[in-house]
Protein backbone atom coordinates (compact mmCIF):
# COMPACT_ATOMS: atom_id res chain seq x y z
CA UNK A 1 0.00 0.00 0.00
CA UNK A 2 1.55 3.45 -1.21
CA UNK A 3 1.91 5.98 2.15
CA UNK A 4 -0.13 9.03 2.43
CA UNK A 5 3.05 11.28 1.76
CA UNK A 6 4.13 9.59 -1.82
CA UNK A 7 0.38 10.06 -2.52
CA UNK A 8 0.56 13.84 -1.54
CA UNK A 9 4.07 13.95 -3.70
CA UNK A 10 2.34 12.12 -6.67
CA UNK A 11 -0.73 14.58 -6.51
CA UNK A 12 1.32 17.40 -6.20
CA UNK A 13 3.65 16.66 -9.13
CA UNK A 14 0.24 15.31 -11.28
CA UNK A 15 -0.89 19.09 -10.96
CA UNK A 16 2.31 20.72 -11.42
CA UNK A 17 2.29 18.63 -14.98
CA UNK A 18 -1.01 19.28 -15.74
CA UNK A 19 -0.82 23.38 -15.20
CA UNK A 20 1.74 23.16 -17.90
CA UNK A 21 -0.12 20.99 -20.35
CA UNK A 22 -3.13 23.04 -22.89
CA UNK A 23 -6.17 21.17 -21.07
CA UNK A 24 -9.39 22.78 -20.76
CA UNK A 25 -10.07 23.14 -16.74
CA UNK A 26 -12.94 20.57 -16.67
CA UNK A 27 -10.12 17.97 -17.89
CA UNK A 28 -7.88 19.17 -15.23
CA UNK A 29 -10.42 18.91 -12.75
CA UNK A 30 -10.89 15.27 -13.41
CA UNK A 31 -7.86 14.03 -13.66
CA UNK A 32 -6.86 15.85 -10.28
CA UNK A 33 -10.05 14.29 -9.01
CA UNK A 34 -9.54 10.61 -10.14
CA UNK A 35 -5.91 11.44 -8.64
CA UNK A 36 -7.32 12.29 -5.30
CA UNK A 37 -9.28 9.55 -4.66
CA UNK A 38 -6.40 7.17 -3.38
CA UNK A 39 -4.97 10.01 -1.20
CA UNK A 40 -8.50 10.99 0.75
CA UNK A 41 -9.21 7.20 1.32
CA UNK A 42 -5.67 7.44 2.87
CA UNK A 43 -5.73 10.43 4.61
CA UNK A 44 -9.38 9.74 5.80
CA UNK A 45 -7.54 5.99 7.05
CA UNK A 46 -4.80 7.61 8.61
CA UNK A 47 -7.21 10.09 10.66
CA UNK A 48 -9.18 7.06 11.41
CA UNK A 49 -6.02 5.49 13.45
CA UNK A 50 -5.30 8.59 14.81
CA UNK A 51 -8.69 8.70 16.68
CA UNK A 52 -8.69 5.15 17.68
CA UNK A 53 -5.15 5.62 19.56
CA UNK A 54 -6.60 9.47 20.99
CA UNK A 55 -9.45 6.85 22.35
CA UNK A 56 -6.78 4.05 23.76
CA UNK A 57 -5.27 7.03 25.50
CA UNK A 58 -8.49 8.20 27.11
CA UNK A 59 -8.78 4.55 28.28
CA UNK A 60 -5.61 3.94 29.45
CA UNK A 61 -5.58 7.48 31.41
CA UNK A 62 -9.00 6.63 33.10
CA UNK A 63 -7.45 3.48 34.36
CA UNK A 64 -4.40 5.33 35.62
CA UNK A 65 -7.37 7.47 37.46
CA UNK A 66 -8.82 4.28 38.97
CA UNK A 67 -5.75 2.73 39.87
CA UNK A 68 -4.72 5.54 41.73
CA UNK A 69 -7.86 5.98 43.44
CA UNK A 70 -7.92 2.48 44.67
CA UNK A 71 -4.20 2.62 45.34
CA UNK A 72 -4.64 5.84 47.79
CA UNK A 73 -7.16 3.53 48.70
CA UNK A 74 -5.71 0.94 49.95
CA UNK A 75 -2.86 2.84 51.57
CA UNK A 76 -5.47 4.90 53.59
CA UNK A 77 -6.72 1.62 54.87
CA UNK A 78 -3.30 0.30 55.70
CA UNK A 79 -2.62 3.49 57.79
CA UNK A 80 -5.78 3.05 59.39
CA UNK A 81 -5.03 -0.42 60.31
CA UNK A 82 -1.65 0.30 61.29
CA UNK A 83 -2.74 3.08 63.75
CA UNK A 84 -5.66 0.46 65.05
CA UNK A 85 -2.99 -1.81 65.71
CA UNK A 86 -0.63 0.66 67.63
CA UNK A 87 -3.95 1.74 69.89
CA UNK A 88 -4.73 -1.45 70.49
CA UNK A 89 -1.29 -3.28 71.87
CA UNK A 90 -0.27 0.69 73.69
CA UNK A 91 -3.93 0.11 76.05
CA UNK A 92 -3.11 -3.18 76.51
CA UNK A 93 0.32 -2.49 77.53
CA UNK A 94 2.09 -5.15 75.24
CA UNK A 95 5.53 -3.56 73.48
CA UNK A 96 6.51 -6.69 71.84
CA UNK A 97 4.74 -9.83 69.94
CA UNK A 98 6.59 -12.35 68.42
CA UNK A 99 5.24 -14.82 66.00
CA UNK A 100 6.41 -17.55 63.80
CA UNK A 101 5.55 -15.36 60.57
CA UNK A 102 6.49 -11.96 61.86
CA UNK A 103 7.56 -9.82 64.51
CA UNK A 104 5.89 -6.36 65.75
CA UNK A 105 7.19 -4.02 68.23
CA UNK A 106 5.86 -0.42 69.57
CA UNK A 107 9.07 1.89 69.84
CA UNK A 108 9.68 5.25 70.23
CA UNK A 109 9.52 7.82 66.94
CA UNK A 110 13.01 10.03 66.80
CA UNK A 111 12.37 13.31 68.35
CA UNK A 112 10.30 15.80 66.11
CA UNK A 113 9.43 19.64 66.22
CA UNK A 114 5.71 20.47 66.38
CA UNK A 115 5.09 24.00 65.41
CA UNK A 116 1.92 24.70 66.59
CA UNK A 117 2.18 28.58 66.13
CA UNK A 118 3.94 29.93 63.14
CA UNK A 119 3.10 32.94 63.92
CA UNK A 120 5.56 33.20 67.39
CA UNK A 121 8.51 31.67 65.07
CA UNK A 122 11.04 33.94 64.93
CA UNK A 123 12.49 35.13 61.69
CA UNK A 124 15.99 33.45 61.67
CA UNK A 125 13.98 29.73 62.04
CA UNK A 126 11.54 30.44 58.58
CA UNK A 127 12.62 29.56 54.91
CA UNK A 128 11.95 31.95 52.68
CA UNK A 129 11.09 30.28 49.19
CA UNK A 130 12.02 31.31 45.87
CA UNK A 131 10.10 34.00 43.95
CA UNK A 132 9.36 32.37 40.43
CA UNK A 133 11.68 34.00 37.71
CA UNK A 134 9.72 36.32 35.67
CA UNK A 135 8.19 35.05 32.75
CA UNK A 136 6.47 36.72 29.46
CA UNK A 137 3.02 37.52 29.89
CA UNK A 138 2.13 36.45 26.35
CA UNK A 139 -1.66 37.73 26.23
CA UNK A 140 -0.48 41.46 27.44
CA UNK A 141 2.36 40.78 24.40
CA UNK A 142 -0.41 39.59 22.17
CA UNK A 143 -2.73 42.42 22.97
CA UNK A 144 0.04 45.02 22.79
CA UNK A 145 1.34 43.36 19.09
CA UNK A 146 -2.35 43.05 17.74
CA UNK A 147 -2.46 47.08 18.68
CA UNK A 148 0.40 47.90 16.79
CA UNK A 149 2.99 48.34 19.43
CA UNK A 150 6.55 46.86 18.77
CA UNK A 151 7.44 44.59 21.50
CA UNK A 152 11.15 43.00 21.16
CA UNK A 153 12.18 39.70 20.84
CA UNK A 154 8.25 39.01 20.12
CA UNK A 155 6.11 38.46 17.08
CA UNK A 156 2.39 36.45 16.65
CA UNK A 157 2.79 33.68 14.37
CA UNK A 158 -0.52 31.88 12.78
CA UNK A 159 0.33 27.90 12.87
CA UNK A 160 -1.90 25.13 11.07
CA UNK A 161 -3.93 22.49 13.00
CA UNK A 162 -5.57 19.49 11.67
CA UNK A 163 -9.49 19.27 12.59
CA UNK A 164 -11.08 15.87 12.26
CA UNK A 165 -14.61 15.86 12.62
CA UNK A 166 -17.29 12.77 12.32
Amino acid sequence: MTQLYILADEYREAAAKLADLDLDEQTIADTLESLSGDLEVKAANVAMFARNLEATAAQIKEAEGQMAARRKSLESRVDGLRRYLLASLQSAGITKVEGPMLRIAVRDNPPAVDVFDAAQVPAAFMRQAEPPPPAPDKAAIKAALQQGTDVPGCRIVQGKRLEVKA
